[in-house]
């Protein structure tokens, strides 16, 4: 049974089509979903360089960082209810946006929530690109302690219509 999904999004297009199979999961399940976006060390190191650019003093880092993490909130609020505002009176949604590693959070955050499902779009890098970026997917799929359902970026970008069509058969 299926009583809470995690979605993580990058607040990219991509993943805009795993929260949305996750949300008709839910809704088709009467689950839970939470819509989890986390900012990364990479983020941070450009604000950190932005605060040295600055001048600011460390105590001005602090509030920059809420002032961040603030404003990560809104652009997730922002994507959920622009791209699925058709799903959101169906749907009990949990918006949560954290700092840290997308891979070890998404994997801490499913433990902690006792999660079901983990749906999540993949960005499909290949040689190079994977070997030194990795996949985040790959990471949560090897370490996560429910299911994770990927949605490759080929049907993603190619066939939105195959997954609204197939959201009720998993």
């Amino acid at each position: 049974m299926i009583r809470k999904i995690l979605a993580p999004t990058d607040l990219s297009g991509l993943s805009r089509e795993g929260v949305r199979y996750a949300l008709n999961k839910a809704k088709d399940h009467g689950a839970e979903v939470i819509i989890y976006h986390v900012v990364t060390a990479d983020e941070m190191l450009k604000l950190g360089k932005r605060v040295r650019g600055d001048g600011l003093r460390r105590s001005d880092s602090s509030n920059l960082l809420k002032t961040y993490l603030e404003t990560s909130r809104l652009s997730l609020a922002r994507f959920v209810r622009q791209s699925f505002s058709d799903l959101l009176p169906l749907v009990r949604v949990e918006e949560k946006v954290e700092l840290g590693s997308p891979d070890k959070n998404i994997v801490e955050l499913a433990e902690t929530e006792g999660v079901d499902l983990i749906v999540m779009s993949t960005h499909g890098r290949t040689g190079l690109s994977r070997v030194f970026l990795g996949s985040v997917s790959e990471r949560v799929v090897r370490h996560a302690p429910c299911l994770v359902l990927t949605i490759p970026p080929n049907i993603a970008e190619a066939a939105p219509e195959r997954l609204e069509a197939s959201h009720g058969s998993f």
